[in-house]
C-alpha cells in the first residue's frame, strides 16, 4: 500500500468526469487499498480516485467516532467501498450543514444537500450492492459522486457562508474567486 498525493484546486482532473471501471482486477484493489490508506492518514471522511489523480469511479468512505478537523463531532461510518457509484433515490427533505474537502484544504461552507439517499454501485469484489444512507453518510455519499463527476462542494455551498479556519483556529470568511 502507499500514500496517495492529494490533488488541490485548481488542478483540472478535478473537474472531469471520471470513468466508469469495467473489471475487478489487481490494480483495482491496489488502487482502492491506497485510497484507504491515503483516506485514513489524512483524517478524512471520504475519498474519490480523482482526487488522487486517478480518473476512475471509486470512492471509499469510513469516520471513526473522533472529531473533525474543524471542531466538530462526526458520527461513525464504517468502510465503503463503492464502484461506478450511482444515486437511484434522494428524500425531497434535505439538510444543511457544514462541508470541507481534502482537495479544497481549510475552506468549509455550507451546503444544502437531501437528507437521505440510495445509491447503487459496485463493491470491491464486483458484487452489486445498495446502499441506503441518512444523514452524514449520505451527506459524503453525495459529496464523493459529486467528485466524481467534477464538481467541487463549492460549486454547492452557499457563497456567503465560505470561510477560511486558520492554523489557530480563527474563521476568515472568503470570496470563492480567491480559491
Amino acid at each position: 500500500m502507499a500514500l496517495l498525493p492529494i490533488y488541490t484546486v485548481p488542478h483540472p482532473i478535478l473537474r472531469k468526469k471520471a470513468q466508469r471501471v469495467d473489471k475487478i482486477n489487481k490494480n483495482i484493489k491496489r488502487i482502492i487499498s491506497n485510497l484507504v490508506e491515503t483516506l485514513r492518514h489524512e483524517k478524512g471522511i471520504g475519498l474519490a480516485a480523482n482526487q488522487v489523480g486517478i480518473p476512475l469511479q471509486i470512492a471509499v468512505i469510513e469516520s471513526k467516532a473522533e472529531k473533525s478537523k474543524n471542531g466538530e463531532g462526526v458520527l461513525s461510518i464504517p468502510l465503503t467501498i463503492i464502484i461506478n457509484p450511482e444515486i437511484t433515490k434522494f428524500s425531497s427533505q434535505t439538510e444543511t450543514a457544514e462541508e470541507g474537502c481534502l482537495s479544497i484544504p481549510n475552506i468549509w461552507g455550507m451546503v444544502k444537500r437531501p437528507s437521505k439517499v440510495i445509491v447503487k454501485g459496485l463493491n470491491e469484489k464486483g458484487e452489486e450492492i445498495e446502499i441506503k444512507a441518512s444523514g452524514l453518510f449520505a451527506r459524503v455519499l453525495q459529496h464523493e459522486i459529486d467528485h466524481l463527476s467534477g464538481i467541487l462542494f463549492t460549486d454547492k455551498a452557499d457563497l456567503d457562508t465560505l470561510h477560511k479556519i486558520t492554523p489557530d483556529g480563527q474563521r476568515i470568511k472568503i470570496n470563492l474567486l480567491s480559491l
